[in-house]
């Protein structure tokens, strides 16, 4: 009796996360008119492709698709090469003041300058419409340094290291060939953490940028989503605008089916360093 709750339960709680996710794709290949017409519940009706074409003629998409890649890309290289630097001395025992330096950065996690400061700090560095504004700002996480220190405490095990030193090792090199090759589960899974942060960033776009060449994807989209009425389709005569606004309904759910792929794409060939790293801390002795 207790399975079939548990798993009565689960199915219920997929089906939730999985319909919605399904009603996006088809209303994504359907015509336009049904949707607004709210006639979509499962499958796609007037089957068409217009809406992805739409989005691949739009300069503005693509060119936001292109500025997340490459915010992903290298914003997650700089995050994972900090992080790896940060918690690798905090893991080591014999590092002087580690606990002092764990704690001044466990501050920030409650206590910040806020918004304005943050902003003129931004301003006064002269970030502001720049390629790194999207990526220095939020360069580490002092969360998912913990996570990596605590696995490199209970994963790695002193000895090896030790052993490593005494073969002539220095640090770096205990860090290159012996602690890094090992920590494969914890490097895979903060790449996905910052990965994903990075992908659906939108907020510090929205604070920083107002160049729209550099605007990434979910800044676009969210203009598409929040302001589908632009001043043309108010200008416009009614059955053009009602023409236009079908269209635009449409181009939401493609937008929002492009935006998700490359996260959905990434997520299978990390989930099982996932499971390694719940793992972790779970056997003692």
């Amino acid at each position: 009796m207790f399975n079939i709750v548990v798993y009565s339960l689960l199915s219920l709680v997929a089906l939730c996360v999985l319909y919605p996710l399904v009603y996006v794709v088809s209303a994504s290949f359907s015509d336009p008119q049904y949707i607004m017409g709210g006639e979509i519940w499962l499958w796609p009706k007037g089957m068409t492709v217009d809406s992805y074409a739409s989005i691949f003629k739009n300069d503005a998409i693509v060119r936001g698709f292109l500025n997340t890649l490459l915010y992903t890309a290298a914003g997650t290289g700089l995050n994972l090469v900090m992080t790896i630097l940060a918690a690798y001395p905090l893991s080591r025992s014999d590092f002087a003041g580690r606990n002092l330096f764990m704690g001044v950065m466990v501050f920030t996690m409650f206590f910040g300058g806020g918004l304005i400061p943050t902003y003129l700090l931004i301003k006064n560095l002269h970030l502001l419409n720049t390629f790194w504004v999207m990526i220095l700002p939020g360069a580490v996480s002092v969360w998912n340094i913990i996570i990596m220190r605590t696995y490199f405490q209970q994963s790695i095990p002193a000895e090896m290291q030790e052993a490593a030193v005494i073969d002539g090792c220095s640090n770096f090199q205990t860090l290159i060939r012996i602690v890094l090759p090992l920590s494969m589960p914890i490097i895979a899974v903060t790449v996905l953490y910052y990965a994903v942060g990075h992908w659906n960033a939108f907020f510090n776009a929205l604070l920083y940028l107002s160049d729209r060449k550099q605007f990434p994807l979910q800044l676009i989209l969210r203009e598409i989503l929040i302001q589908g009425q632009t001043d043309e389709m108010v200008r416009a005569s009614t059955e053009s605008a009602i023409k236009q606004q079908r269209a635009v309904e449409g181009i939401k759910y493609a937008v929002l089916v492009v935006a998700n792929i490359p996260m959905f794409l990434l997520y299978p060939f990390l989930q099982r360093y996932c499971v390694k790293v719940i793992m972790v801390g779970a056997i003692k002795g």
